[in-house]
């Protein structure tokens, strides 16, 4: 991993963000729309900016610094997420409790920045503790209650989606760094039958899992805008009816420029692009797993392996949902779905790993660690 590996993130990144305000522009000037002109689009664009500085100063920065304010950054992050349930603090909307507003700051996602400080944690834990990775209490419940505690916080949120985002990433942590299988099993199916319980205790969840078992009978209701994103698809083909002649997005599509954005870009830039999207993705999977693999210290594997699971599971669960594969859990497209908060943390998180790629030594060719190190097992 060197310079290429830097430029194949980026121009992957690149690629996505582009598409985004591209459809963002399109989605912007629906036909029957009150709002201001390329609204969507203008809002983006200043996310944008900040995110990219973020990125180039975490990429410039030694990630190291990353593990001493571990502690302190969790512990922000709690709060920040307590604060949504606070009155006055907490914005509420469409039944969920997932903003908060702070002066200057505004209205932000808290379960955003959540996520890259979890991986932080958990990646400072298991750097410091790397010896009894497979003990029950600094191997399994310390760890576990990392994860676990904001977890918790955002699923009572009403944020499934993101819960099941961070919690599939954080056991897969978990595992690689070397948590006996024996504990994470039951974990595993506990958290199952929790799902399962939220779910039949939850209408509006409900409803949802049946439109997912029978589209065509919830059609009119909870299965309306899948619905939509397969019409959406159908109408695009291989290549689109061209950008800003979507139909789909005019028909009462909700969500249509955030959850639901990728069904749009199918109808309007066909197969091709979709395929496009995805194959980005792999290759933000590939090269982040490459670059953690070649980190010059355990923290910096770990971590880069954390940020990588925590960009790709819920593009994959995003576009699960928009093709009728996984039950509806309102999760954004990273990098091209409209939102400020899941643009500037997951470009911090593109900014961590070229940290990781510009620390790692490369002699000859081969990068090689800079730190000896005990060995510790790193499953894959």
């Amino acid at each position: 991993m060197g310079k290429g590996a830097s430029i194949f993130l980026c121009f992957a990144v690149a690629a996505l963000i582009t598409v985004g305000l591209v459809m963002l522009a399109s989605a912007s000037a629906k036909w029957d729309t009150n709002d201001e002109q390329y609204y969507y689009l203008t809002r983006q664009a200043r996310w944008l900016v900040v995110g990219i500085v973020g990125l180039g100063l975490i990429a410039f920065m030694d990630y190291r610094f990353l593990k001493k304010g571990a502690p302190y950054f969790f512990g922000i992050a709690v709060l920040a997420l307590i604060g949504c349930y606070i009155p006055g603090i907490g914005d509420a909307a469409k039944g969920e409790s997932r903003w908060i507003v702070l002066p200057l700051l505004g209205r932000f996602q808290p379960s955003e920045p959540a996520k890259l400080v979890v991986m932080i944690a958990l990646a400072a834990w298991f750097a410091k503790h790397q010896a009894e990775t497979k003990t029950l209490i600094k191997g399994f419940i310390t760890p576990g209650l990392i994860l676990g505690i904001p977890l918790l916080l955002i699923l009572f949120e009403k944020d499934m989606g993101t819960a099941v985002g961070l919690g599939a990433a954080g056991l897969m942590v978990l595992f690689i760094a070397g948590t006996r299988i024996w504990y994470l099993a039951p974990t595993i199916a506990a958290g199952a039958v929790g799902f399962v319980l939220m779910v039949q205790n939850s209408p509006n969840r409900m409803e949802r899992w049946k439109a997912f078992l029978e589209p065509e009978k919830y059609r009119e209701g909870a299965g309306w805008q899948q619905a939509m994103a397969l019409e959406a698809f159908g109408n695009g083909g291989p290549s689109g009816v061209g950008l800003g002649n979507g139909i789909v997005k005019q028909m009462n599509f909700p969500e249509h420029h955030t959850d639901f954005i990728f069904p749009v870009i199918g109808e309007e830039l066909g197969l091709i692009v979709t395929l496009g999207i995805v194959f980005c993705f792999v290759v933000i999977f590939l090269v982040g797993v490459g670059i953690s693999l070649h980190a010059s210290d355990l923290f910096g594997r770990i971590l880069g392996l954390g940020v990588t699971g925590i960009i790709v599971v819920p593009a994959m669960m995003n576009i699960g949902v928009t093709t009728s594969m996984i039950p509806n859990t309102g999760l954004p497209l990273p990098f091209v779905s409209y939102g400020g908060s899941n643009l500037v943390f997951t470009l911090a998180m593109v900014g961590v790993l070229l940290s990781i790629l510009r620390r790692s030594v490369i002699v000859d060719g081969r990068e090689i660690p800079a730190v000896k190190e005990k060995k510790v097992e790193l499953r894959l």
